[in-house]
């Protein structure tokens, strides 16, 4: 019977100076952590401003074709890619073919140039 409450009371020192501790480490990390009210305004602000840059990410700009939704860039940047196809061949036809060098550069940038103007034609007005 000794040992049994030699242990319990060894149990209860213990778990006194453990919340002792846990206590000290708490009050020690409460006053590193602890904000200023130019801090808290800043705060404050920054997730105001992340709040309203990220509302316009809600959306997503999709088209909905017999009941598959595609993004809109992907129209896009096919369409680009057809006007350019059609502008090649109609500068080579007419003879201003050499006009469109380097090509690895020259096709590329109408992709893009075509792919934006209709994005911006289509679906932002």
């Amino acid at each position: 019977m000794r040992a049994r409450h030699s242990g319990e009371r060894m149990r209860s020192t213990i778990g006194r100076q453990s919340l002792k501790n846990a206590c000290a480490a708490r009050t020690a990390k409460d006053s590193l952590t602890r904000r200023t009210g130019s801090t808290r305004r800043c705060e404050a602000a920054a997730s105001l401003l992340m709040c309203a840059l990220l509302t316009a990410c809600s959306g997503s700009p999709s088209v909905g074709i017999l009941g598959a939704y595609f993004p809109d860039w992907l129209f896009c940047v096919t369409g680009g890619v057809i006007l350019t196809a059609v502008v090649h061949v109609l500068s080579y036809r007419r003879g201003y073919g050499s006009w469109l060098t380097p090509p690895a550069i020259v096709y590329p940038a109408l992709t893009a140039l075509f792919s934006i103007v209709l994005w911006a034609v289509g679906f932002n007005l």
